[in-house]
């Protein structure tokens, strides 16, 4: 099986965009994406999940120019998992999905 990931979904904020050495870019941005089902009552019930995404170089330039909050997208990327020590000493982990192709959708 491949690590593949496919979302459609709304920009939750602005990217934040890093520049290194050499000119390439790091984009990081969350998206939203929604699914409904009916619970046992036959009620409809709303659910939002929220995906930490990052693009680097050439689809961060486009993710730079071109997405904004609240903007639709659908993305194509793998899941990664890191983790590192906060500034407590605390160890964090951290799930995300790294963007190989992005489409700009909708509004």
């Amino acid at each position: 099986m491949k690590n593949r990931v496919q979302l459609i979904g709304n920009a939750g904020n602005d990217p934040i965009i890093k520049s290194f050495e050499g000119g390439k870019k790091l984009a990081n941005l969350t998206i939203a994406t929604n699914d409904s089902y009916k619970n046992e009552k036959g009620e409809r019930v709303d659910q939002t999940e929220w995906h930490t995404v990052v693009a680097w170089g050439k689809t961060a330039e486009i993710i730079e120019k071109y997405v904004t909050k609240g903007k639709q997208i659908a993305i194509d990327g793998k899941l990664t998992h890191r983790s590192y020590d906060d500034k407590n000493g605390e160890k964090r982990y951290i799930t995300e999905v790294v963007v190989k192709e992005i489409m700009l959708l909708g509004k």
